[in-house]
């Protein structure tokens, strides 16, 4: 029995009746007793509790280092996956015209003579659509048409010239219906001078001639064969050349008689073959610069009056000038050709870049995607050209989709970087133009499935091979050599060296995770 037992016992017998006790008194106190019980039972329970809350709350140094130490390392692990692994970039690029010319018809000059070249009209606006052959602008009174072809102007071209560029302006001609008659190709001849000024009239102007001097030096070259040939007949006709055999002046014969020297007729008559020798000569001379002054006179096509595009319906992109202010730039820009995709590259980028690469070109604006392949990457570098320094019609156009180089350093421009364009197997919609795209270049692929595993999969051992860890299905790992080959988005493509050592669905290593702590959730 214990104390506790005892102590409420001894307390109930006392209060039992027929003890000789008085009731109420051995009442009270048993209530007395039971209250005491109470609070000691109560008081032990809160001891109890209180010793149970402090082990729990109340840690040793080295147990509070114990629990608050980093927890077991355990592996992370991948699958090994089969499939077609591509090495792609990012980047951005803007859709744009093919070819772009800025037209700054800078050294205009008028019949009348050179001045300050002035816009004088402008019959387009920005978005209209550009014809071959037609108007484009009017500056200090000349015409500015557009023509079709592939190589820009770089020079005057007058009649008697030659070349690969008078040979393009004469198909520009033929194919608005100006003949060429019978000129050769490539020589500005004068059916070339015939077409030339019946495009000029057909825009409602005449063609600035080729010499300017008034036809001064026409005339002349006619008034001097008129001479010439006069000269001619005076030294050939009767008394002035030499008489026809046995016949003399006034019929009598000119034959010396038998034993007479030499005769004052036979002098003259050999005097008189000279004269007309030198004047037929000076007439062949006279006739010769006739025709070199004709073939030289006639229209000519300034530098600063046309603009070859290399395809047509062309469009007006941007319009810089108005009527009446001074040609201090491009009047306007000019585009022609299919939708290309321009981009500028880095040094790092374009070393993973180049001709023939697919490319998804990918509109945010529409939704859309479409596939194409890198035209061109460029070997030097770009320069932005400074406000106001555009490529100007007549020193040069800027067809955007020639050229291997892509445009030089330049001067006095932010470095843009490696010129790229981008084209697409499709024409891009007209929508895509001026917009800003996302290009996805695919620059390596797998040939093929392969297995590819998380670049970080893979190591090198102190031996030098390189090597997976499988892990199995009871934890057990084993090293696998392998070779890598193509890697992209962080993936590598690898084969083992052993054939079979590894195929797809096995776990490889790539790394150590945190061991989570028995009784800790997940």
């Amino acid at each position: 029995m214990t104390e506790l037992e005892h102590v409420v016992r001894h307390t109930e017998s006392r209060a039992e009746p027929g003890d000789g006790g008085a009731p109420d008194d051995d009442r009270g106190g048993l209530a007395r007793g039971r209250r005491v019980v109470l609070a000691v039972v109560g008081g032990a329970a809160l001891m109890a509790v209180g010793g149970l809350l402090a082990t729990t709350l109340v840690k040793s140094p080295a147990q509070v280092a114990a629990e608050t130490g980093p927890p077991a390392q355990g592996a992370l692990t991948a699958e090994v996956e089969r499939r077609v692994l591509a090495q792609t970039v990012v980047m951005r690029g803007t859709v744009a015209a093919d070819q772009s010319v800025a037209v700054s018809p800078q050294g205009m000059r008028s019949a009348e003579g050179a001045g300050a070249a002035v816009v004088t009209k402008l019959p387009l606006k920005a978005g209209e659509p550009v014809t071959a052959g037609q108007l484009i602008a009017e500056v200090s009174g000349r015409p500015v048409f557009t023509l079709h072809g592939a190589q820009p102007m770089y020079r005057d071209l007058k009649p008697g010239a030659g070349g690969d560029d008078v040979a393009q302006l004469q198909q520009a001609l033929r194919e608005l219906g100006h003949g060429t008659g019978a000129d050769a190709k490539g020589v500005f001849g004068a059916g070339t001078k015939a077409a030339l000024a019946a495009r000029y009239r057909a825009i409602g102007y005449e063609p600035l001639p080729a010499v300017a001097d008034g036809g001064a030096a026409l005339k002349s070259a006619r008034e001097a064969v008129r001479s010439a040939t006069w000269a001619v007949e005076d030294a050939s006709g009767p008394g002035g050349g030499p008489a026809g055999p046995g016949s003399g002046k006034g019929g009598a014969s000119a034959t010396p008689g038998p034993g007479a020297g030499p005769t004052t007729g036979t002098r003259a008559g050999s005097g008189a073959g000279r004269e007309l020798a030198r004047a037929r000569e000076a007439l062949g001379e006279a006739r010769a610069a006739l025709a070199a002054a004709e073939a030289a006179d006639g229209p000519m096509l300034p530098t600063a009056e046309t603009v070859f595009l290399g395809s047509f319906p062309a469009r007006v992109s941007s319009v810089g000038a108005r009527a009446g202010s001074p040609v201090s730039g491009p009047v306007l820009t000019l585009s022609a050709g299919e939708l290309v995709v321009e981009a500028y590259l880095k040094d790092d980028k374009r070393q993973l870049l180049r001709a023939g690469m697919a490319v998804v070109i990918s509109s945010e604006v529409s939704g859309t995607d479409a596939r194409g392949k890198v035209a061109l990457v460029a070997t030097e570098r770009t320069a932005a050209q400074p406000a106001g320094d555009l490529p100007q019609q007549g020193q040069g156009q800027d067809p955007k989709g020639g050229g291997g180089s892509g445009g030089g350093s330049g001067a006095g421009g932010a470095d843009l970087g490696y010129r790229m364009v981008v084209r697409a197997d499709q024409p891009l919609p007209a929508g895509f133009a001026g917009q800003d795209v996302r290009l996805t270049i695919e620059s390596a692929a797998t040939d093929g499935e392969a297995l590819v595993v998380p670049v970080t999969a893979v190591s090198a051992g102190a031996d030098g091979r390189t090597v997976v860890t499988a892990v199995s299905a009871d934890g057990t790992q084993r090293r696998i050599e392998v070779r890598t080959g193509t890697s992209g988005d962080g993936f590598v493509a690898v084969t083992p060296a052993r054939a079979g050592a590894l195929a797809a669905g096995t776990r490889v290593v790539i790394g150590a995770a945190p061991r989570q702590a028995p009784g800790k959730p997940e």
